[in-house]
């Protein structure tokens, strides 16, 4: 009898194991768009629960950095932030320094991206083309994007959260801001 008092009192009944890191629940709104038609040459539709605010940036830095005007949607709920940049075309020169620059932008992400992939965009009835550019692994942005008509416009995207980089905990925020994205660039116009 003491025997198995000894023995069941040295069995683990309770169960325990540790838990997995868990993440917080996150709630996605609705999806429902409007259209944005501020000052820049271009219209497209953009999410409800994105705020487009004009970059507070000072014009000397705007000037340093060639750009004509600075445009962040910003996703609130989500800690997010998609920078659009626009900038005249003035010549052939320009045009290449600046799809040129779009390109080094993204590749800076080389370190912590463990693939880059880039789709085309090509609307030839509303005179959009330009490059996609996705980012997989801990890279600070993983969206870039271009646009230009060609001759004399151009808009630069690139999606960043204000958080640490890290692909499981942002992956359902970005796959939903992703969407929003290509909403956008599906329907961009030049005015």
């Amino acid at each position: 009898m003491l025997f198995l008092a000894a023995m069941s009192a040295c069995t683990d009944n309770s169960g325990y194991a540790p838990k997995p890191r868990g993440y917080f629940r996150i709630k996605f709104p609705k999806k429902e768009y409007q259209e944005y038609k501020g000052v820049c040459p271009f219209t497209f539709i953009y999410p409800k629960y994105a705020v487009i605010d004009t970059d507070r940036t000072s014009i000397k830095a705007k000037k340093l950095l060639n750009m004509q005007s600075l445009l962040n949607m910003q996703f609130p709920q989500f800690n997010g932030t998609l920078h659009l940049s626009y900038e005249t075309i003035t010549s052939k020169y320009v045009f290449d320094q600046l799809t040129e620059d779009a390109h080094k932008f993204v590749y800076k992400h080389t370190v912590k991206a463990s693939s880059i992939d880039q789709g085309f965009i090509r609307y030839p009835d509303r005179k959009v083309y330009g490059i996609y550019y996705t980012l997989e692994g801990n890279a600070a942005s993983s969206l870039q994007f271009f646009i230009t008509d060609s001759t004399k416009n151009y808009l630069r995207g690139a999606l960043y959260f204000n958080t640490e980089p890290r692909l499981d905990s942002i992956q359902p925020v970005l796959t939903f801001v992703k969407k929003d994205v290509d909403v956008l660039i599906k329907s961009f116009r030049w005015r």
